[in-house]
């Protein structure tokens, strides 16, 4: 399985370095045939058993192991999904294909990619887990090989899929994608827009619903209308479904290789309701109290692995399995072993794992040479037509993005130009597209993605703040995406249309940011973002899209645009701000400095995260004063953050207390007079600096 970098790689040898037992010599076919399936061979049949009593006993063990306090939070198990999910993962081609399982999908991990061992290791959270003991029990995957790690929103995880299979594809490599939720995540909205968003790109996906009857405790019919079946929702998608029955193997078997096959031929996808069984509850302090009496007894009578065990002894193979079980037994007892022998994780390196590493620069061509006057929408169309001209991995997506060319007008002309493969209209579907997008990322192409307004991302955030600026951290993969969140107010738009959400995302670990305040600026942002291999939040300002042209070409220094910039010298006070702000403050500086001869060092942050403060704190300690201004409200304002940083250093170098300039802690009113009360301008921050000056 593929490991985290860096400090990750000692750990990880180390434990390669002990002993893991040698698996039996059965488990060394991991796939299956359809030709296999129709001939009923017998290996192949003894081949399906093997890992689902290998999945059940290991499952059963993790269970001992975590009530002895060995593995600690919680586990869940997959103890009666295994007629579902053993026959999926041999089927499936591990080469191309793509897939997320879900948190009862132990079984799947262990065909997929990897030794036992490293799965045991990811339970016991010990440093040889392949998250570094950074995700507890099932939590983790192996993107190296497509097998994409879960997130607790059961729901949100499976567009991801959507967008790797997608990168395979384009990629040339008939891949197929394999969606997992429960009965329970059917009713997010994540499931209905992962389903039309697969629909609409007629994306080759085999969604499963792992029907168990119960979303924890809540009863199926605490979920749907009584007599919905769930499959039938494919009719309003315009894709096919049908149902099965998981608990018997081979049944289970033969229906999936003609789904598969299927969706792999018509690149259509398929939704498939699979009656399955949680024989454990939900989790391993479920006490499953909420069952109705003898329900507990008739999931166990249809307990698909003893079923199958004694078709088996009936066709005459009694020996090879008792055989088999004592084979498998024996192997996990010995994987156990080996496991528990691994040191506990070091906290070393977890900082530093945040953010992928530093990407090389890409070799852009030194163009355009000559400097055009540019507006900066029109800055960041022309970075976003030189992206997509030199590099072939880029894509850009968004609602009306394509031939509208954007609410802004920032991607008008792209569509023309360069096709709807690469420029494309989104659905209203922020939350599965951006999942999308993000499976895009991990599987090596560079997506860029618009939001209309910085206010919709409030649609995706579980997707930006949990999944993708986490997913270095949780799994080593690498995420380049770029997020492009038109924001800001002073164009009365009103409260879902104007907000400055930088508080909001920078508080989450893992994503980077930046906030152009010139053309030029922006221009170099957009290639920084898009050469960088983590989530990148480009603000745009959308009241400097059209505030006057600068001349704008390619500059080879573009990367300095991830450090502030100074504007002006001056030796009264440090003052700080970004955005439409810059030029507030600007303006605010050549009053002072003419009224009350007060010079002031003024910096342009450009970057958000990471900060780089060092210049503005060398200025700080000179001047010993400090103003900070932004447009957001000033409650749990970004501005806060940038005082609590210099002045945790500078504190003995103060000359009075900083000074925090932001809105007012209000929703952003929508009437002129009512925004321009409500936001800094020129005039009030020229009243409260000469008040504090006072």
């Amino acid at each position: 399985m593929r490991r985290l970098a860096r400090g990750a790689r000692a750990n990880q040898g180390l434990a390669r370095n002990m002993a893991y037992p040698n698996p039996p010599a059965i488990l060394a076919a991991r796939d299956l045939r359809a030709d296999e399936l129709a001939a009923n061979s017998p290996d192949a049949l003894l081949r399906i058993y093997a890992w689902m009593h290998l999945a059940r006993t290991a499952d059963n063990r993790i269970l001992d192991l975590f009530r002895q306090g060995l593995i600690k939070g919680t586990v869940t198990g997959g103890q009666g999904n295994e007629g579902l999910i053993v026959p999926l993962a041999l089927l499936a081609d591990k080469a191309i294909d793509v897939v997320s399982f879900s948190h009862r999908g132990l079984g799947g991990h262990l065909i997929w990619s990897g030794h036992l061992c490293d799965h045991l290791n990811q339970y016991l959270a010990n440093a040889a887990s392949p998250t570094r003991a950074r995700e507890g029990n099932i939590h983790h995957g192996d993107p190296a090989h497509r097998s994409l790690p879960m997130i607790s929103h059961l729901g949100a995880m499976i567009s991801t899929v959507l967008g790797t299979t997608d990168s395979q594809r384009r990629n040339g490599k008939p891949a197929v994608g394999f969606a997992f939720f429960g009965d329970g995540g059917s009713s997010t909205g994540d499931v209905h827009e992962s389903l039309n968003l697969a629909s609409l790109l007629s994306l080759p996906i085999v969604f499963v619903i792992e029907n168990n009857r119960y979303a924890y405790s809540t009863p199926m019919s605490e979920q749907f209308a009584a007599g919905t079946e769930l499959w039938q929702r494919a009719a309003g998608y315009g894709i096919e479904g049908c149902a099965m029955d998981a608990t018997d193997p081979e049944a289970s078997a033969r229906t999936l290789a003609a789904a598969i096959a299927k969706v792999r031929a018509t690149s259509r996808p398929m939704l498939v309701e699979a009656h399955t069984l949680r024989l454990r509850g939900h989790a391993a302090y479920d006490t499953c109290d909420y069952l109705q009496p003898g329900e507990a007894e008739a999931f166990f009578a249809r307990d698909p692995l003893p079923r199958f065990r004694a078709r088996l002894v009936a066709a005459g193979h009694a020996a090879k399995l008792d055989a088999l079980d004592a084979e498998l037994n024996a192997f996990i007892e010995a994987g156990i072993k080996a496991s528990l022998a691994i040191a506990r994780p070091e906290p070393a390196g977890m900082e530093a794992d945040v953010y992928a590493p530093p990407a090389p620069a890409l070799p852009w061509k030194p163009e355009p040479a000559a400097p055009a006057q540019l507006n900066l929408a029109q800055a960041c169309n022309a970075a976003l037509r030189k992206i997509l001209t030199e590099r072939p991995e880029s894509v850009v997506l968004g609602q009306d993005i394509g031939k509208y060319g954007g609410a802004f007008k920032v991607t008008d002309g792209l569509l023309k130009q360069f096709g709807r493969g690469r420029v494309f209209n989104t659905p209203l579907a922020e939350s599965a597209c951006t999942g999308y997008a993000i499976g895009l990322a991990v599987n090596g192409h560079r997506p860029i993605e618009e939001f209309q307004f910085a206010d919709f991302a409030t649609e995706a955030v579980t997707q930006l703040a949990l999944n993708a600026a986490t997913l270095h951290f949780r799994s080593g993969a690498a995420c380049p995406l770029v997020l492009r969140l038109p924001c800001g107010g002073g164009l009365t738009f009103g409260s879902f249309h104007s907000q400055e959400l930088e508080t909001l995302f920078l508080s989450l670990p893992g994503f980077k940011a930046l906030y152009p305040s010139t053309p030029q600026d922006a221009f170099d942002a957009m290639l920084v973002a898009y050469e960088d291999n983590n989530p990148v939040i480009l603000f745009e300002h959308k009241a400097l899209y059209r505030r006057g042209r600068q001349p704008v070409a390619w500059n080879p220094n573009y990367r300095e645009v991830w450090s502030p910039r100074q504007l002006r010298l001056g030796d009264f006070a440090t003052f700080v701000t970004y955005g439409e702000m810059v030029h507030v403050a600007g303006e605010v500086c050549d009053f002072l400095a003419e009224e009350y001869e007060h010079s002031f060092d003024l910096f342009d942050l450009r970057c958000l995260s990471p900060l780089k403060l060092d210049a503005i704190a060398a200025s700080l300690a000179r001047t010993g004063r400090l103003v900070v201004l932004h447009e957001g409200r000033r409650n749990h304002g970004f501005g806060a953050e940038l005082v609590a940083r210099l002045t945790e250093t500078q504190f003995g170098n103060l000359k009075a207390a900083p000074l925090r300039i932001g809105a007012l802690d209000i929703p952003v009113p929508f009437a002129p007079e009512l925004e321009q009360a409500y936001r800094p301008t020129r005039d009030k921050v020229i009243e409260q600096i000469t008040a504090w000056i006072g």
